[in-house]
């Protein structure tokens, strides 16, 4: 499973409206970028209290890319 999809899946189980969650990714020659775009009332959702959830999901990020840097951007 791609970061992209694992990313995707995942806030769609934690948000209220699960339609409105994309994730685009932009690949470069070092990095990866995420960006999880969410509906708005379900921003908080996936940010968490004190950024927790969203630290999770950079963490998982991180074991998965292994020799790649990821970055995840919440819009």
């Amino acid at each position: 499973m791609k970061e992209k999809d694992l990313i995707e899946y995942i806030a769609r189980q934690l948000v209220d409206k699960p339609d409105k969650v994309y994730v685009k990714e932009t690949r470069g020659a070092s990095v990866t970028v995420l960006e999880l775009h969410v509906d708005r009332e379900d921003m908080g959702r996936v940010i968490g209290k004190d950024g927790r959830v969203a630290n999770a999901l950079r963490t998982i990020l991180r074991v998965m890319a292994q020799d790649r840097r990821v970055v995840l951007e919440i819009v």
